[in-house]
């Protein structure tokens, strides 16, 4: 899978991009989801509701811990991915497919310029190691 239209916050979380539409999926990167272990429960956003970049939109738990799942861009819920309510593994299976949690309609775009390519993250995630 390539990974050109994601950009990744710091947050370990993901937007990929559909051409010129404001509209991104968001979802958590397959380091989260390996840190995190077995995905048994998520708490997903409503639709409608704003979301602001770096806070908190849905809550994921695993068997080893609960985690806040962050904004990585300011907007508005339009679709959550109700799969992961009855099978939420499928984050752990397929983290940048199958596995996202929600489209945002992004309120900026410009937002995106503070998010980080995948080159870019690689190179985070090894600082953070």
């Amino acid at each position: 899978m390539t990974l050109e239209n994601y950009k990744f916050h710091k947050e370990h979380t993901w937007v990929k991009l559909s051409g010129r539409s404001k509209k991104v999926k968001v979802g958590i990167t397959d380091y989260a989801q390996e840190s995190l272990g077995d995905i048994i429960y998520i708490e997903l956003p409503e639709v409608d509701t704003h979301v602001e970049a770096g806070t908190e939109m849905a809550e994921i738990e695993s068997t080893k811990t609960s985690s806040p799942v962050i904004a990585p861009v300011s907007g508005t819920i339009v679709e959550v991915n109700e799969e992961l309510i009855d099978h939420p593994e499928i984050i752990n299976e397929d983290p940048y497919g199958k596995g996202w949690i929600a489209v945002i309609e992004m309120d900026n775009t410009e937002e995106l310029e503070d998010l980080m390519d995948y080159e870019e993250y690689e190179s985070y995630l090894e600082e953070e190691r």
